[in-house]
C-alpha cells in the first residue's frame, strides 16, 4: 500500500437489516493514516454497523470498500480473498467483551489473534505480556475470563486487540465497563498508538472523550449528519440536543456561566481564571436569560402508584455485617465488607473495576453466600435457603446489559412474564405491568415489540419487568452503561421517580455525577470497604487522595471547583452538581488571581 493511501475509504456505503431496516444510508468515509476519528450518535444511529464494515466483520450491500489497501467491496459483490488479506491489519474492541473472548484462560485469549497470524512462539509470548501489563491486566494471566468481572473482560479484549498490532484499530464503546481509572488508561493508550501511526475509529457515547479526537462524526438513523474538528462538531449544541447527545461538560458550564465557548476543560480554567470579576446571575436563569436546567429534573406529577411506594420504618432493611466472599479459583472478591442500607433510601456503591461491586449485588440478592460473615435482608440472613428465598422476594435486581434478556413479541408480555410465574390472578397481572409501564414512562408502547425499541427504552422494559414483580428494594449493576445521553437522562428521571416513592435503591455506578446524588456511597478497594457516608463525606478533601488511590475520581463539579481554588479562587463550599458550582461561581464578586503557569 503506498504510504500516502488512506487504510479506509467507503464510498456510498449502504447496509440493510431483516426487514429493510437500514442500518447505514449512503455513507462516504475516509480515514487517513494514523488519524484519530471519533463515532458519535445515539443508540440505533449505525455506529456499531459502521464499525464493523470498517474491520472488515461486515458486508455492505451497496457501495465500494477499501481497507487496507484491499478493495474489499465493489460492484454489489465482497471479495472474499480482499477481505481476509486486509483482516490482517485490522482490530476490533466489542462493546459487549463477551463477544470477543473465546478461550478459558486469560493469556491465552490474548494468544489467539497472534497465533491465528502465525508468529513465532517467543513473539507471541512478548505481546501477550506486554499488552497485559499496558491494560493493568498481568496478575490475572492465568485467571478464567468467565469469572472476572465485565470491566476486568474488556480490558481483556482491549490486551487481545492491542496483541496484533494492527495498523486500524477500532474500538466499539471501549470504556463503557470501566472506571474511572481505566477509562483514562485507556485513552492514554490510544493517544500513544494515534502518535505511532496506527489509525484509529473510536465509537462512544462518553462526550469528553470524543475532545480528543483529531474528527468527529456524528452519525443518525446510519447517515452522516455533522463532521469536523471536536470544536466544530460541538459547536452545534442545539442540533446535538436534537439527535440525543449533549456538548462535553466544560461546554455546558462555559455556556451557563457566558464564558467563551469551548470544549476543552482546561481552557476552561483558564477562561474561568482570566476573568476580572466572579458573574452574578439571576436565581433562575443564567446570564443568556435561559432558564437553568437542574442535574436531576423532577419527575412530573402523575397517577397514584402507591403499590411502589415503601412505608416500613425499619432500621435497616439491608445489613452487610463483615462479609467476605471468594471464588475457588483467586483471591478474595470481597473482604470484611460492613455497611447498613436504611428503608427508602438510595445507595451508590463505587470502586475501580474488579474491586468486588457486582460480587458485593450478589450478596445482597442472595445469589452467593458469604464464606464469613452474614447479609440479612429485611431480617431474613441469606446463609439459610428459607432466608435466601426471602431475600430473592424482597430485592429486584437489575443485571448489567437487561435489554439482553428481553424475548416476547411485545413489552407487554415481557414485562408480564415474572407475574404470570408467580401464577397471580390475570387481573393483577394486567394491573401490575400497567403500573411498571406507566412508572418507566412505557405505558404508551405496550404492543411494540421491545426490539424495536431505542437502546434507553429497551433497558427501562427491562427495569419494567422487574418493577411489575414490586420489590421493596431495587439493585442496579451498572445501569446507564452503554446508554447515550439521551438513554441515560431517560433513566435517571426513572430512577428519581422511584426515589420520590421511597423505594430503597442500590446500584453499581463507575459514574461519579450518578453517585453524588445518591443518598449515601459505599467506595470499594481491592474488595475492601475504603469509605461509607453521604456524598459529601465520601468525596471530601480528606478521602480525594484515597478515592484517586483506588482508581476513582469526584464529580467533575467538585474536581473543577477544586482546580479553580488550586489556583487562587477563594473556596467554593465543594459543589457536588452543576447547579451548585454555578451557584457558588455565582454569588458575589470576587477577584481571580492570574493562571500559574
Amino acid at each position: 500500500m503506498p504510504a500516502s493511501a488512506a487504510p479506509i475509504r467507503l464510498s456510498h456505503v449502504s447496509l440493510f437489516y431483516e426487514g429493510g431496516v437500514v442500518a447505514l444510508d449512503d455513507v462516504s468515509l475516509e480515514v487517513a493514516r494514523g488519524e484519530r476519528v471519533c463515532v458519535l450518535g445515539a443508540n440505533g444511529s449505525g455506529k456499531s454497523t459502521l464499525a464493523s464494515v470498517i474491520c472488515g466483520l461486515l458486508a455492505p450491500d451497496e457501495g465500494e470498500v477499501e481497507l487496507a489497501g484491499e478493495r474489499v467491496f465493489a460492484d454489489g459483490r465482497p471479495d472474499l480473498e480482499a477481505y481476509r488479506r486486509a483482516r490482517r491489519s485490522l482490530g476490533l474492541v466489542f462493546q459487549n467483551p463477551d463477544d470477543q473472548i473465546v478461550t478459558s484462560v486469560v493469556e491465552d485469549d490474548v494468544a489467539f489473534g497472534p497465533e491465528n497470524l502465525g508468529l513465532p512462539r517467543e513473539e507471541i509470548a512478548a505481546r501477550v505480556t506486554r499488552e497485559l501489563h499496558r491494560v493493568a491486566m498481568e496478575a490475572y494471566a492465568h485467571a478464567d475470563p468467565s469469572r472476572l468481572s465485565g470491566g476486568q473482560k474488556q480490558r481483556v479484549a482491549i490486551a487481545g486487540a492491542l496483541a496484533m498490532e494492527p495498523s486500524v484499530l477500532v474500538l466499539d464503546e471501549p470504556g463503557s465497563l470501566l472506571d474511572v481509572r481505566g477509562r483514562a488508561a485507556i485513552l492514554r493508550v490510544m493517544g500513544r498508538l494515534a502518535e505511532a501511526g496506527t489509525t484509529l475509529v473510536h465509537v462512544t457515547h462518553f462526550m469528553e472523550e470524543a475532545v480528543e479526537a483529531d474528527r468527529v462524526i456524528v452519525l443518525d438513523r446510519g447517515r452522516v449528519v455533522l463532521e469536523g474538528t471536536p470544536e466544530e462538531v460541538f459547536s452545534h449544541g442545539a442540533k446535538l440536543a436534537e439527535l440525543g447527545l449533549e456538548v462535553p461538560f466544560a461546554a455546558r458550564l462555559s455556556q451557563r456561566l457566558g464564558l467563551p465557548w469551548t470544549c476543552d476543560e482546561p481552557t476552561l480554567l483558564t477562561n474561568l481564571c482570566k476573568m476580572e470579576t466572579c458573574f452574578s446571575v439571576q436565581t433562575k436563569g443564567d446570564r443568556s436569560g435561559r432558564r437553568a436546567e437542574p442535574d436531576a429534573p423532577r419527575a412530573p406529577q402523575e397517577k397514584d402508584l402507591s403499590p411502589f411506594v415503601c412505608t416500613e420504618k425499619h432500621v435497616s432493611i439491608l445489613q452487610v455485617e463483615h462479609a467476605s466472599f471468594s471464588y475457588s479459583d483467586r483471591a478474595r472478591a470481597l473482604d470484611d465488607v460492613s455497611f447498613d442500607v436504611a428503608p427508602g433510601t438510595s445507595v451508590a456503591i463505587i470502586g475501580q473495576t474488579g474491586s468486588g461491586k457486582s460480587t458485593l449485588l450478589r450478596l445482597l440478592c442472595g445469589l452467593e453466600v458469604p464464606d464469613s460473615g452474614r447479609v440479612v435482608v429485611d431480617g431474613n440472613d441469606t446463609s439459610t435457603r428459607r432466608g435466601r428465598k426471602a431475600a430473592r422476594r424482597t430485592i429486584g435486581y437489575v443485571m448489567q446489559h437487561p435489554e439482553r434478556q428481553l424475548f416476547a413479541e411485545t413489552v407487554e408480555k415481557d414485562v408480564a412474564f415474572g407475574p404470570r410465574n408467580l401464577r397471580l390472578p390475570e387481573q393483577e397481572v394486567n394491573r401490575r405491568v400497567t403500573r411498571a409501564l406507566e412508572l418507566v414512562g412505557l405505558a404508551g408502547r405496550r404492543d411494540a415489540s421491545p426490539f424495536k425499541l431505542s437502546g434507553g427504552q429497551r433497558r427501562l422494559c427491562a427495569l419494567a419487568g422487574v418493577l411489575a414483580m414490586e420489590p421493596r428494594v431495587l439493585v442496579l449493576d451498572e445501569p446507564t452503561a452503554g446508554l447515550d445521553p439521551r438513554g441515560r437522562a431517560m433513566l435517571r428521571r426513572v430512577i428519581a421517580r422511584l426515589r420520590e416513592r421511597g423505594i430503597t435503591l442500590v446500584q453499581v455506578t463507575h459514574s461519579m455525577e450518578d453517585a453524588a446524588r445518591c443518598d449515601r456511597v459505599v467506595a470499594l478497594d481491592q474488595s475492601r470497604l475504603v469509605s461509607s457516608g453521604t456524598p459529601r463525606e465520601v468525596f471530601s478533601r480528606e478521602s480525594e487522595q484515597r478515592l484517586v488511590a483506588g482508581g476513582l475520581g469526584i464529580p467533575r463539579s467538585l474536581r473543577v471547583a477544586r482546580e479553580l481554588e488550586r489556583r487562587g479562587w477563594p473556596a467554593l463550599d465543594d459543589p457536588l452538581t452543576t447547579d451548585e458550582l454555578v451557584s457558588n461561581l455565582t454569588k458575589e464578586p470576587s477577584p481571580c488571581q492570574p493562571e500559574v503557569r
